[in-house]
């Protein structure tokens, strides 16, 4: 028997006949019944969810939020939580020929049986799949037409910080961290269920719970120029403005100690340990360093009881940590000095991303990668230090031409450099400075490391261009998006600067494809009328988006010009400050007065010192923790 085999056996009915899983890519995607997958007995459990990432198996698989709200749902007993991912485009296309609906993996159910489906939006260029998801489970797009007998359809994640887009098409919204008020939720959902409320009233009911939204309670109108004249609630009780949900106690909150382990090799194939949340940074073109204020650490000795709890719940092989800035936790040495002790003794990789590149930072990557040293990130994200100050990056050319030195002398010679193209107020000074740093950074190499102990190797830079897309809630959620020829002229201008230094043969420059980055802006600054827009790009055949094979751009350009609408509307023009934006009814946690002060200080090239250092009044300290109130400090 082989492997797949063995694990069909342990269900008593796949969704997909054996016909079907040997002819598709990947099969262990659709089967289930991994090592720690939770499987419960129907008739003991009120509520089914399915909860859903809308890509493929092996991306959903490596997202941590999916892992621990599938641990804290299946840790109520009246819930059973069970995972479904988009099939990939082979299975697409069977399911749609054969009429075989779409299933969750735990109990190979179809969806559209179940009391809720939960779908996280990661990333704006996944949106098609949601459609796609809805599609095969057979549940209307739109939830006005959706009747009793469908899931109620729960949006979750950082892109519903602005759910306009996506408003047609979910019954609601969860804003904010998925801990706090899931259980509230479920309970109101059981309390409607047994009074026969039905689906509108308990969405009415819903809509009054704090971080939830219901777009069919609210309503928006537009002036002539198309901006927002008025955004409001329909009925009487609904909140006007709907405030983020955090966990304010990281010691106390949920956390999978049997993180499902999938059969096959996952993106992220290793057990993840977050150690905290937030950013003391304040880039001011970063979402999440605003989204997820304040800084909360998890107390080190729980890190060090979750590390070897999970790692012998899976069998993993490697560990990561998981932060937005992994050097900033303030009590980093001393737990990696436990990792390194207690993983050398099982023969366990460490992964440490999100360092910055120092001498604590390089001893501690010596340890971990004492046989083969692999390469080093640097994101200096700009090319000057003008327009380092400009997004307040808050490193400076002498930090990283040090850090390199370092590298060099402990053995590296392979640095990967990531900076971005478009950036507010960036001059053609500030382009050719990705190629002059770039040089500088390989000349570095040479005059650290004598040609007698380089071993034959040569020092290989790679430089990597982004382009620069403006998300909500940041500083520059007013600013222009640069034009796909805009994005490709700064490009070549990076190219040809390269071309241009003394050892550019040290250096590989890579940039990403502008076009999906112009639609990412759109989306992810857009309002309501793009839900027809993404509805009528999925009907003729696009999802996927997010995979630079199956975007179709021309599709997506026709289509807005058919609704109607303008790319340039939503991208390429700056906002006043005045404007109302589709995303003001949310209350993020950090204040509109406080991301105008940061936009201004920008405008100014002006720096704003980090949280740890002085407290900028962003706000974020109304919720009483983290490093807000650290050492009894209370903060503004």
């Amino acid at each position: 028997m082989c492997r797949l085999q063995r694990c069909a056996a342990m269900i008593e009915k796949l969704a997909l006949t054996d016909d079907i899983l040997m002819k598709v890519e990947k099969p262990e995607r659709y089967i289930g019944q991994e090592v720690n997958a939770v499987v419960k007995d129907k008739e003991q459990i009120q509520v089914r969810f399915a909860m859903c990432f809308p890509d493929v198996y092996e991306i959903g698989m490596s997202h941590l939020g999916l892992q621990i709200l599938y641990d804290m749902f299946n840790s109520m007993e009246d819930v059973w939580c069970e995972r479904v991912f988009s099939p990939w485009v082979d299975l697409d296309a069977v399911m749609r020929k054969e009429q075989i609906p779409l299933f969750a993996l735990e109990s190979q159910d179809p969806v559209r049986d179940f009391d809720f489906l939960g779908i996280t939006i990661q990333y704006e260029m996944c949106y098609t799949n949601i459609l796609q998801i809805l599609d095969l489970a057979r549940i209307p797009l739109s939830a006005v037409k959706r009747g009793e007998d469908c899931p109620i359809v729960i949006g979750g994640g950082p892109c519903t910080y602005n759910p306009e887009p996506l408003a047609e098409f979910f019954d609601l919204f969860y804003i904010g961290e998925g801990e706090t008020r899931y259980r509230e939720l479920i309970s109101l959902y059981e309390d409607c269920r047994e009074k026969h409320l039905g689906r509108v009233e308990f969405l009415r009911r819903a809509a009054r719970l704090p971080g939830i939204y219901v777009p069919r309670f609210y309503d928006v109108t537009y002036r002539e120029d198309g901006t927002i004249e008025h955004f409001f609630p329909v009925e009487e009780g609904i909140p006007a403005v709907i405030r983020k949900e955090l966990v304010t106690d990281m010691e106390e909150t949920t956390y999978p100690m049997k993180p499902v382990v999938p059969f096959i090799k996952v993106t992220q194939d290793r057990v993840v340990l977050e150690i905290q949340r937030g950013c003391i940074r304040g880039c001011r073109f970063c979402q999440a360093g605003q989204l997820y204020r304040p800084v909360r650490e998890r107390p080190v000795e729980l890190l060090k009881q979750y590390a070897m709890e999970m790692l012998k719940n899976t069998g993993q092989e490697e560990i990561s940590l998981s932060s937005l800035s992994s050097s900033d936790y303030s009590k980093l040495p001393e737990l990696i000095d436990f990792l390194i002790e207690e993983c050398r003794k099982k023969h366990i990789n460490i992964s440490l991303p999100s360092l910055r590149i120092d001498a604590f930072s390089l001893d501690v990557m010596s340890k971990v990668q004492d046989v083969k040293k692999s390469s080093l990130t640097f994101a200096p994200e700009a090319g000057s230090q003008r327009l380092r100050n400009v997004i307040n990056k808050g490193l400076t050319e002498e930090t990283i031409l040090k850090g390199a030195t370092l590298a060099f002398e402990g053995g590296w010679s392979r640095v990967k450099l990531y900076f971005m193209l478009g950036l507010p107020t960036e001059t053609e000074e500030d382009i050719r400075g990705i190629a002059e740093l770039s040089n500088k950074i390989a000349a570095a190499y040479f005059e650290t490391v004598p040609k007698e102990k380089r071993g034959g190797n040569r020092v290989q830079i790679v430089a990597s261009t982004s382009f620069f897309v403006p998300k909500p809630f940041t500083p520059f959620q007013w600013a222009a998006q640069c034009t796909k020829e805009e994005f490709l002229e700064k490009a070549y201008q990076t190219r040809i600067a390269i071309s241009e230094q003394l050892n550019q043969k040290s250096i590989k420059y890579n940039w990403h494809e502008a076009d999906a980055s112009v639609m990412e802006g759109v989306l992810a600054r857009g309002d309501r009328r793009l839900c027809q827009v993404i509805r009528k790009v999925y009907e003729k055949g696009s999802f996927y988006d997010a995979w630079g094979e199956y975007y179709h751009n021309d599709r997506w350009l026709e289509t807005i010009e058919e609704c109607g609408l303008s790319v340039d509307f939503y991208t390429h023009r700056q906002r006043a400050l005045d404007e109302i934006l589709p995303w003001d009814f949310i209350d993020c946690g950090v204040t509109k007065e406080f991301l105008k002060r940061e936009w201004e200080k920008a405008q100014r090239e002006e720096i704003s010192e980090n949280c740890s250092q002085k407290c900028q009044g962003c706000g974020a300290a109304r919720y009483g923790c983290g490093i807000c109130f650290d050492q009894g400090n209370r903060r503004t």
